[in-house]
């Protein structure tokens, strides 16, 4: 009986295998796409000026100038890129714990809670992922004009607070990762709904947390056109506007064409902290899809 299924067997493998194989070379596709101008940021970092505009893309240049460019970054301006760096970590830090913990609280209520108008509100919530983060710049602008926010840190800061993807994202996680018959548990044994929202809620939604957090930080800290329209003191500029203000200078010529491989170098050792917050934080995630795939 074996050998008799033995080639149905044999024929459903190799279908299996045939058909892996166009998904197989899309994730490498998709991994080439994300991981490429990484690699080329990467060894164009290692370039001098003049290496960056005689060799191939890809190829490492007559010398490895990764030091004296990191110096030449650092030293810029009288440690300009030190002040951006610092600029971008306290936006991004403060504007992705904020977001994260209005998104979790919003997240909760709305899957947890039964209130008027609860559907319309979220609706509203929805309608509010579909608008670009450009379309409102030039409001939130005017707006913050006539309350005096303008050139301060709290306007990029408050803008960064809401997050509708993560309201949206948060009350999906809520509603499946925090069972109802332990909210009511804790509600017999006395406990009030801010106590059940941080010791049971909050915990079980960790891994959701993390999500909103990482999505939050990224979109801050590679915020571009807001702080461009909010900020006209250098001193105040993230890396973003601070290193488009430096390629523009390049750009210009002038004998500013020095400055190429700083304002390269600058741009990869900005995108270093986010990779660390990822794979330092990816953990949580590891742990929140092994929860629950033994949740019943």
């Amino acid at each position: 009986m074996t050998s008799l299924f033995a080639p149905n067997r044999a024929k459903r493998n190799i279908a299996r295998d045939r058909r892996s194989i166009p998904l197989t070379v899309a994730v490498w596709i998709g991994v080439a796409y994300f991981l490429l101008p990484i690699a080329w940021l990467a060894i164009a970092s290692t370039k001098s000026n003049a290496d960056l505009f005689s060799t191939f893309g890809f190829a490492f240049g007559n010398g490895f100038n990764l030091f004296s460019n990191i110096a030449d970054v650092f030293a810029y301006k009288n440690g300009a890129f030190f002040q951006w760096t610092f600029n971008t970590i306290a936006y991004a830090g403060v504007s992705a714990v904020g977001a994260t913990a209005l998104a979790t609280a919003a997240g909760y209520a709305f899957a947890k809670f039964e209130f008027p108008g609860r559907n319309i509100i979220f609706s509203i919530v929805l309608g509010a992922i579909m608008i670009p983060a450009t379309a409102l710049a030039l409001p939130t602008y005017l707006l913050f004009a006539g309350a005096g926010v303008t050139n301060t840190p709290w306007a990029i800061i408050l803008p960064s607070l809401v997050s509708p993807f993560g309201v949206y994202l948060m009350r999906v996680y809520a509603a499946d990762s925090v069972p109802d018959s332990l909210i009511e548990a804790a509600r017999i044994d006395g406990a009030s709904e801010t106590r059940i929202f941080l010791s049971v809620g909050v915990r079980l939604m960790a891994p959701g947390m993390v999500t909103v957090f990482l999505f939050a930080l990224v979109g801050v800290w590679n915020n571009y056109f807001l702080p461009l329209i909010m900020l006209s003191s250098s001193s105040l500029y993230p890396l973003t506007v601070g290193l488009a203000q430096l390629q523009a200078q390049s750009s210009g010529g002038g004998g500013a064409t020095a400055v190429f491989s700083t304002v390269i170098t600058g741009s990869f050792i900005s995108i270093v902290p986010l990779i660390v917050a990822f794979l330092f934080l990816q953990r949580y995630w590891q742990s929140g899809l092994a929860a629950g795939s033994t949740k019943e």
